[in-house]
């Protein structure tokens, strides 16, 4: 069997009965069975049923195994080997959770895994054990709140709020710069990636040793990166932006992406209620 370098993807079809997912793919990978079980818990291997045709995370080693299922493992030692970061509980609502992700902790894994992301992470650690949906996306490099449902009609009713621009969303970012002074936040409503965007930007404290600004920037719409592609276009990057700003020049003494997501507001699609949640005092970004 000739050694496999990661990262490597291997895709099985099942041609017996009594066949074990991990016994199969032990076989085939020469890697251990207890290893192939830690690697299944960690969202790299996937089954997709001959009977539905559709692929999801396989992560039960005692599944039954039909003949003609496929066997998906996708093996990536540095997604693998990963440690994830811990988020932190702001508010429990029973049918939706709202959480501080930490940065580099990921909204959503990839086919190469999940262990990393904070809707595992809710999905194994809150209590009482609930599922985990996923409401909407933080950049991994974003720090701030962000909303688990746990139940799919509540992930599909919270979703709708924040398509349809009915969710209230306010982010504190540091910027490069002194930002204009004014009781009214600037509007930027550049296009982004030929799509209609809008943000508004208002200056909460400059600090002149540093030349750096700290905002609040409230968006209308969701498009990928646009606050920090908004603030790009107006001369003034965000500290810590390693794709589009300053440091993305440099190679040492960078910063992490100064931009956190400091409050929610919206109506509760349970309660018909306004709830309001806002980012812990010792959470929030400072100069």
């Amino acid at each position: 069997m000739p050694e496999l370098t990661s990262p490597f993807e291997i895709h099985l079809v099942v041609d017996a009965v009594d066949t074990s997912a991990v016994d199969l793919l032990a076989e085939t990978t020469g890697l251990s069975k207890q290893h192939i079980k830690q690697v299944m818990q960690k969202g790299a291997v996937w089954l997709e049923e001959k009977k539905t045709g559709k692929p999801r995370r396989l992560r039960r080693a005692s599944k039954t195994l039909a003949v003609g299922d496929e066997l998906h493992l996708y093996y990536d030692t540095h997604v693998l080997e990963s440690i994830p970061a811990v988020p932190e509980l702001v508010a429990d609502q029973g049918e939706y959770s709202v959480w501080y992700k930490p940065y580099g902790l990921l909204s959503q894994g990839s086919k190469w895994g999940d262990h990393c992301t904070v809707q595992r992470w809710v999905e194994q650690n809150l209590t009482p054990q609930r599922p985990a949906f996923v409401v909407h996306r933080l950049d991994r490099a974003a720090t701030g709140l962000i909303i688990i449902a746990h139940q799919k009609r509540i992930a599909s009713d919270l979703a709708k709020l924040f398509a349809q621009r009915a969710m209230e969303k306010h982010y504190q970012v540091i910027v490069h710069g002194q930002f204009p002074e004014g009781t009214w936040p600037q509007k930027i409503d550049t296009d982004i990636d030929g799509r209609y965007a809008r943000s508004y930007a208002r200056l909460l404290e400059y600090n002149e040793e540093k030349n750096y600004s700290l905002l609040d920037v409230r968006i209308d719409t969701g498009r990928k990166h646009q606050i920090r592609k908004h603030l790009l276009s107006i001369g003034f990057p965000v500290v810590g932006d390693r794709l589009y700003g300053v440091e993305s020049q440099r190679e040492e003494g960078r910063e992490d992406l100064q931009l956190t997501a400091s409050s929610l507001t919206f109506v509760c699609p349970l309660t018909q209620q306004e709830k309001h949640f806002q980012l812990p005092g010792v959470l929030v970004l400072k100069l």
